[in-house]
C-alpha cells in the first residue's frame, strides 16, 4: 500500500515549560510533555492510523534538546501518496505554532525501523558558567539568575558525554560529582569508589547538577538503517515530488 510511510524526525526544544519529552500525566493538562504537542501536530495531518510517537531519548523536566529524534507512522486517506520529507517538516512546524519545539529534519525510513533501538549513540552536553558571583554554578538557561549577573564576560565550560545509552540522571550525577570535586566537596578516592560500586543509591543526595544546564545534542544512526526499501523509494515518473 503506497499511502503508508514511517518517518524519522529530528526535533529540538527548550525544556523549561514541559514535563520532560514523554507524555505528561493524563490527569494534568497544564503540565504536558513534548510528545503531547508533537502528537497533536501529527494528528492535524489527518492520518487514518492512530498517532503514536516513539522517542529515541528520554529527557526530564527542564532538560533541553538541540537534537532529539522519534519515529511515527502515517497513512493518508483515500490511498493518497506519502508526504515528502520537506512537507512533513513544514507542516508539523506550522501546527506546533508558538510552542518552543521545532522539527529540524525528517527522513522516510524502513517500516521496521525503530528510533530508540536503532540509535548507535547519544550525546549530551552540560554547560556551566564560570566566574559568576552567584553561590552556585550557573546553568546556561537559568533566566532568573541571568538577569542579576554583574559579570558580563562569563566563560562557559562544556562537559560532553557520549554513549549508546544512559542510566536515569547519569549525566547530571556525573556532572555534579565533577563539580563537587572541583569545589573540594568530594575527594578523588570517594569519586573513584562511587564509580566502582555502580550503585545509584550510593550517590550523595542533592549533588546531581540541575536539569536546566543539560542539553541532548545528537542522536546518531547507521546510514544503512535509514535507507528505505525499493518499494518505498519515490517514483521516477514526471511528478516533481515523486508522489504519484
Amino acid at each position: 500500500m503506497h499511502s503508508f510511510a514511517r518517518y524519522l524526525v529530528f526535533f529540538q526544544y527548550i525544556g523549561t515549560k514541559y514535563s520532560g519529552v514523554v507524555k505528561g500525566p493524563p490527569h494534568n493538562l497544564e503540565k504536558r510533555g513534548v510528545q503531547d504537542y508533537l502528537e497533536d501536530a501529527i494528528q492535524k495531518l489527518k492520518p487514518v492510523n492512530p498517532v503514536s510517537l516513539s522517542i529515541s531519548s528520554r529527557t526530564d523536566t527542564g532538560v533541553h534538546a538541540l537534537s532529539n529524534s522519534a519515529h511515527f507512522d502515517l497513512q493518508r486517506r483515500d490511498d493518497k501518496p506519502p508526504f515528502t520529507e520537506d512537507v512533513v517538516v513544514q507542516a508539523l512546524n506550522f501546527h506546533l505554532k508558538t510552542e518552543q519545539i521545532r522539527i529540524t529534519r525528517a527522513r522516510r525510513v524502513p517500516a521496521d525501523f525503530h528510533a530508540r533501538y536503532r540509535a548507535q549513540s547519544r550525546t549530551y552536553v552540560y554547560r556551566l558558567a564560570l566566574g559568576s558571583s552567584h553561590y552556585s554554578l550557573l546553568p546556561l538557561t537559568d533566566g532568573e539568575l541571568c538577569w542579576s549577573l554583574s559579570n558580563t564576560e562569563l566563560q562557559f565550560l562544556e562537559l560532553t558525554f557520549t554513549s549508546r545509552s544512559f542510566l536515569y540522571k547519569q549525566v547530571r550525577r556525573l556532572t555534579g560529582a565533577l563539580v563537587a570535586v572541583g569545589q573540594g566537596k568530594l575527594s578523588i578516592p570517594r569519586l573513584k569508589h562511587l564509580l566502582e560500586v555502580r550503585d545509584s543509591l550510593a550517590y550523595p543526595q542533592g549533588m546531581a547538577a540541575p536539569a536546566q544546564g543539560l542539553f541532548l545534542t545528537k542522536v546518531d544512526y547507521e546510514e544503512t538503517d535509514l535507507q528505505p526499501s525499493e518499494e518505498q523509494r519515490p517514483s521516477t515518473s514526471n511528478s516533481k515530488d515523486g508522489c504519484t
